[in-house]
This record gives structure tokens, C-alpha cells and sequence, in this order.
């Protein structure tokens, strides 16, 4: 059952369903499923195979769910044929979670104290709205604790109250009033314009709420979080309780039909009304955060993917002003290997003797680049450099520091550089970020990195599950060299725990470089398994199979020996012959277990097996003539990069302490939906000045040339 559901709701074939969950079940990985079994899962790609795992484990939490339901029902006597198979036929959370709530066990209530009193005959007769005086009838439950016909009254109004709010036919036809016509108001608290000028813009604002865009609702709930803003969400109240009027009361009104209609409306006011308000806001909330946090991983996924700089001697800088500026080299391994402290902000003999030192530095070291962290003291450093005609002999790059001090703080900063200082580790980050992002953001905490929006009013839950998953998929994507990777990055690679990956360093250290792949089976607690997962996505450059240091799995190597007898050549001699490699007919080398996508893919992995699909990175040069925001100017064209990407648009780094917005209708001519349609982390851009607020310390600017 759950499978046909899975299959329905992502509209993919059932047989590629039943595949997916056998692979997962038989402890295959993500990566693993997508790039090496093809065949199996006819071709699913890792966001398919990802919502498959992930609707399956939607599905199995609604089984469990159910079973405990049923078996509280039952243990009460209440579990009728009808409800129970109602119950097991249903797969929507929200009318399982209607069928329960009668039965669900709950605290005190003002209907459940009435009941208690002997009422709940009184209210299924009123409720039945039958000829007759509800007040004479109402005489016969007068005793010690009811006193008066009125509190009997009052006490069915209770029970009927609560009846209406938990009726399933009542609760979905108030539900689908609050879907098509609910609003969001949100009003400044009292007294509180002042405090919250951040929120000025939702002091008096209201939108239909299916419409509102995420980022908006996020801000809104955080401004009621932090008692800035009252927020209420809801339909026209009088509206409604007319709406569901239509299910409750008889279309011959009596007098107890009076009574029924003031219990509609108190249910509504005080029970029914918030209840569904309270869904709506947590549903709203899921896709607001499901947004934001897919936002987010698309961030940190073009963040860890960002142009590397390898093969090079780099000097990070750690800017500072009054505690100076942390210096550490690091070579084309990543290696640290010197540090020292500069000033050149205090006078001129500092100033002259930083420049002897950078320059004393950068040729004993053979420094071939310079990262400099974009903190405080970021761009009056760049300047610095350039002035003293630095960038003349090195590139000069402006490296994000977000999360740098995080990780300079850690444990596992302190287990690399024990003796080292805080700030220079720092530096040391700064030098390894720019070299290889990935290697080096791996280590800290994705949350800290700060390439999203409102990362820390969503779901803390999904957001952890989503960028531990977008952290695996950059790291296999690109694949982890097993002799020089961290015990972090080896963490990230299919089928590897933190365990393994500290089994795996431990064993490096004790027997030296891997000489191969087959080599990993030598790894404590490393099994067949293991090793089926993670071998395709580590590569051992330092391997006598040239295999060894490609996307091929180890799985698929007699495949390549049996192309190369074709030829009657050696392995390597076949791979190294590009025209050789194009001339051989696929089809036949294809048998139960490997298809042409599978072939297709390892011909690809054979191509350009060295090449690193991150490229480059490449330097970046601010307008000099912009130092605060007040040198800015409406019409002036700036040259920035992106820092951060939202679902509103992007913010730019224009080499000043303020980020520059660059709204998603300033980005295209061409309508978009998404800024990362046209716009990625660290692009260097030419931007226009269009508008200032100096006093909220807002940029806005656009890609758009006005002249076209």
C-alpha cells in the first residue's frame, strides 16, 4: 500500500519505488543508489531517490500512528467496524488526527466537567434541536450541584460546544474555509514602535495568507516571538460560523436551535477557531521553513562547490585593527607551516614594518596567493595590499569569515593546532577556505555558515536532516582523495560514519598512504558493505590502477580490463587513448547487472578523470572610491559578488560593512520564480545603485540597465 502511494504522489513508476526501498533496505546510500544502480531504479536521479526515502518515512510514521490510535480506541470500547476501517483507509494526517481527537485523552474540560454533573442527556436532546422547551427540560437535571435551569443550560452549551469542535465533518469544512479565505493581520504590540523599528514595515499589514511569501511569514513570527507584533490569522469570524451553521443546526428553527447556534459560536471563539487557526499557522510554518531551508542547502551547496584554489602556497590574513592582522601560510596541501602578527594600522614605522614582513614572508614561502577574511578590517586590508602593490605580484582574494571564529573555537581547531592561538587558526581557516572550501567548511557546523534566511527560526530538525544531506551530496559529488582528507570529510562520504572515518585516519597514520582502494578492507570494522558504498567516491592517486583515482567503482573494473582485451592493450594504455576509448561500441560489453547508463557513466568518468568540476577560483577588485556607505550615490555602478541568496532576491558585497540587496525583480528583465535561476554564491557582478535608506542602513541596487 504504501509503495502505490509513494508511486502516486511523486507520479514515478512503482517498480523504480519498489526498487529505491529494497536498495535502502539492503543499506544502500543516496549517492550510492543514484550514481552506481541506474539500472535498477531506471535512471531516478538523488532528488527522486530522496523524496522516495523521504515519503517513505512520512508514510511509515502515519502506520505507527495509526496502530496507536486504533489500539486506544479499542482499549476504551469505542473502536466501531466503521471507525476502524475509516481509520485505516485514511493516509491524510489532519483527518486521522479528527477521527481521534474524540477519543484522544485530554485534561479537564468545561464540557467534561458537565458531563460530570449528569448533563450530556440535556445536551443530546437540545443538540437534536426536537420540539419542546430546552428550559422546562432542562428542569429534571436541577440538583445539589446545579442550581439553577440557566447552569444547565450553560453546561449543555459546554458539551455541544466541544461536540462541534471535534466533529470531523465540522473541523474539514472550517479547515477549507480557513485555506481559501483565512488573512494574516499583524499589528505593532503597545509601546513597542520604538523597539521594533526593525519590523516598521508589518506595524499595520495584512494579506491573504495562502499568498504570503515565505520570508515574509518568518519575519512576521519573529517579530510576534520577540512580543514586537500581535499576529492573528483567521477569516471573517461571522462569516464562517454562518458557513458552519449549515452542518449543525435544523433547517426548522426552535428554541433549542437558539441555544445550539450560541454554542456554535462560543465553539468557534473558543475552541474550533483557534484550533484550525493553530494548524494553519503550523502548516504555514512547515512551508515557510521547507522553503527557507531549501534555500538554505542551495546555498551551502554552491558554497561548498565554490572554485577552489589548489596546487598553491596561500597566506591568509585574519584582519584586526587594534589587535592587528594573524598571518598564517599554509602550503598546496593545506599544510600550516609559519604565522606572525602585522599592524599596519597603527603609524607609519608599523605600517613600514608590515610591509617587510609580508614581503619577507610570501619569498621564503613561495606564497603564490593572499586570502583575506571579509571582517572587520577586511577591506581597509585589501587596500593595504593594493596600495603597497601586493595584487603586482599575487592575486588577492576576499575570503568569507562566516563561521571562521566558530571553528577557531572548537574542539576540533584545538585538536589540529593545540599550541597555536585562537586568531591564528583563524588565519589558518581563512588560507584553507580559499584553497578548498569544502575540505574546510566540512568542519563546522553548516548553521554557522550564514547562507540563508532565517536559519534560526525554522525547524531546527529539518534544517540539521537537510544540510547534513546537502554537505553528503557536494562531498560525493566531487569525491574525497583518501590520503589527504580530514577525518571530517572522510565522515560525509556514502557508507562512512564518524567512527569509520576515525578507524580510517587512525590506520593511515599507523601504516602509512593507502596504495590502493582494495586497501580499505584492511580497516578495522570496515566490511563488504561498507566499502560497496564509499569505494566509488574515494579516489588514491598514489594507486598503481589508474582506476584507483576515478568515479569508477571498483565493482565495474572488469568491465574496463575486459574493453582493453578487446583492444589487446594494457588498462592504462586503453584509458589513456581518447579515441580508442569513443570507438567501442557499449551494447556490447552490457549484461543483466550493468546497462548503458552505467557504461555511459564510466566512459564519462574516464574523460577528464583529474579535472576538478569546481574550477577556479578567481580574484576580485572593489571600486576604491567606496569605503562607507556614504560615499555611495543613486546611479553609481559598482563591481561586487554575491554573498547570500534568499527567495526574495540576493544580498551583494560591494567591499563595505553593508550588503547591498538585490531584489528578485532587479535581477531579470525576464520574470524568474528563483534568484538562483540566474545567480550563484561568490559570482562577481556589475551593479547599479538605485535606492538608499542611510538611517535603516539599506542598499539597494539592480542588474538591470535601465538604457536597454
Amino acid at each position: 500500500m504504501i509503495n502505490n502511494i509513494i508511486a502516486t504522489q511523486l507520479n514515478i513508476n512503482i517498480k523504480q519505488v519498489e526498487s529505491v526501498l529494497d536498495l535502502f533496505e539492503k543499506g544502500c546510500t543516496i549517492p550510492f543508489i543514484a550514481r552506481y544502480r541506474k539500472e535498477a531504479t531506471q535512471g531516478l536521479d538523488e532528488t527522486q531517490i530522496k523524496a522516495i526515502f523521504d515519503e517513505n518515512q512520512r508514510l511509515t510514521a502515519l502506520v505507527d500512528r495509526k496502530k496507536m490510535i486504533l489500539e486506544t480506541i479499542e482499549s476504551q470500547g469505542a473502536l466501531t467496524p466503521e471507525l476502524k476501517k475509516k481509520i485505516e483507509e485514511t493516509w491524510i494526517s489532519s483527518v486521522l488526527e479528527d477521527l481521534y481527537l474524540p477519543f484522544k485523552p485530554k485534561k479537564k474540560t468545561r464540557a467534561s466537567i458537565a458531563k460530570e454533573k449528569g448533563l450530556e442527556p440535556l445536551a443530546t436532546w437540545i443538540f437534536s434541536q426536537q420540539n419542546g422547551d430546552p428550559y422546562h427540560r432542562a428542569r429534571q437535571y436541577l440538583s445539589n450541584e446545579i442550581g439553577t435551569v440557566e447552569e444547565a443550560i450553560a453546561g449543555a452549551k459546554d458539551i455541544i460546544a466541544e461536540w462541534i469542535s471535534e466533529n470531523p465533518e465540522i473541523r474539514n469544512r472550517c479547515r477549507t474555509i480557513f485555506d481559501k479565505h483565512s488573512v494574516l493581520e499583524a499589528k505593532v504590540a503597545k509601546n513597542k514602535e520604538k523597539d521594533g523599528a526593525t519590523y516598521k514595515d508589518y506595524f499595520d499589514f495584512h494579506e491573504k495568507s495562502s499568498k504570503i511569501p515565505s520570508h515574509r511569514l518568518l519575519a512576521i513570527f519573529r517579530g510576534e516571538k520577540e512580543k514586537i507584533l500581535s499576529v492573528n490569522i483567521g477569516p471573517d469570524p461571522e462569516h464562517t460560523i454562518y458557513q458552519l451553521g449549515s452542518l449543525c443546526l435544523s433547517r426548522y428553527r426552535n428554541d433549542s436551535s437558539d441555544i445550539v447556534e450560541e454554542a456554535l459560536k462560543d465553539s468557534y471563539q473558543r475552541l474550533l477557531g483557534p484550533s484550525i487557526e493553530n494548524e494553519i499557522r503550523s502548516q504555514l510554518k512547515e512551508k515557510a521553513d521547507i522553503e527557507a531551508i531549501d534555500i538554505f542547502g542551495k546555498n551551502l551547496s554552491q558554497l561548498l562547490l565554490a572554485p577552489i584554489l589548489a596546487n598553491c602556497n596561500i597566506l591568509g590574513i585574519d584582519p584586526g585593527f587594534r589587535t592587528g592582522c594573524k598571518i598564517a601560510c599554509i602550503d598546496k596541501n593545506g599544510t600550516f607551516i609559519d604565522n606572525a602578527t602585522i599592524f599596519p594600522f597603527f603609524n607609519e614605522g608599523k605600517t613600514t614594518e608590515a610591509i617587510a614582513i609580508l614581503k619577507r614572508i610570501i619569498e621564503r614561502h613561495k606564497i603564490q596567493a593572499i586570502g583575506v577574511g571579509n571582517g572587520t578590517a577586511g577591506r581597509e586590508t585589501v587596500e593595504f595590499l593594493y596600495k603597497n602593490n601586493f595584487n603586482k605580484i599575487l592575486n588577492i582574494y576576499l575570503v568569507s569569515e562566516a563561521g571562521a571564529s566558530i571553528y577557531s573555537a572548537s574542539k576540533v581547531a584545538i585538536e589540529e593546532f593545540p599550541n597555536l592561538d585562537i586568531t591564528v587558526r583563524g588565519a589558518i581557516s581563512i588560507a584553507r577556505r580559499l584553497q578548498d572550501p569544502m575540505a574546510e567548511l566540512v568542519k563546522i557546523d553548516p548553521k554557522s555558515i550564514g547562507v540563508g534566511q532565517y536559519q534560526h527560526e525554522v525547524n531546527p530538525t529539518l534544517l540539521k536532516n537537510n544540510l547534513e544531506y546537502t554537505v553528503q551530496q557536494c562531498v560525493n559529488t566531487i569525491g574525497v582523495q583518501l590520503n589527504t582528507a580530514s577525518e571530517h570529510l572522510l565522515a560525509h562520504v556514502s557508507g562512512i560514519s564518524k567512527n569509520l572515518a576515525q578507524n580510517i585516519i587512525k590506520y593511515r597514520d599507523e601504516n602509512g598512504n593507502f596504495k590502493s582502494r582494495d586497501a580499505l578492507k584492511n580497516v578495522p570494522r570496515l566490511g563488504s558493505k561498507v566499502f560497496e558504498q564509499a569505494a566509488g567516491f574515494l579516489r588514491v592517486k598514489e594507486s598503481l590502477n589508474p582506476l584507483d583515482n576515478t568515479a569508477v567503482h571498483p565493482e565495474s573494473y572488469a568491465i574496463i580490463d575486459k574493453m582493453s582485451k578487446s583492444f589487446k592493450i594494457l588498462t592504462l594504455d586503453f584509458i589513456k587513448n581518447e579515441n580508442l576509448r569513443k570507438s567501442v561500441d557499449l551494447k556490447n560489453f552490457t549484461n543483466d547487472k550493468v546497462g548503458l547508463p552505467t557504461l555511459t557513466d564510466i566512459m564519462a568518468a574516464l574523460d577528464k578523470p583529474e579535472v576538478d568540476i569546481r574550477g577556479e577560483a578567481e580574484p576580485i577588485e572593489f571600486d576604491q572610491r567606496v569605503q562607507k556607505m556614504t560615499d555611495l550615490a543613486i546611479g553609481m555602478k559598482l563591481r561586487g559578488t554575491v554573498s547570500n541568496i534568499t527567495k526574495f532576491g540576493a544580498f551583494i558585497d560591494i567591499g563595505i560593512k553593508e550588503n547591498a540587496l538585490l531584489h528578485i525583480s532587479q535581477i531579470s528583465r525576464e520574470f524568474i520564480q528563483d534568484p538562483n535561476e540566474k545567480l550563484k554564491l561568490n559570482q562577481a557582478l556589475n551593479v547599479t545603485v538605485i535606492d538608499l535608506d542611510l538611517e535603516r542602513s539599506r542598499i539597494s541596487v539592480s542588474l538591470i540597465d535601465e538604457g536597454v
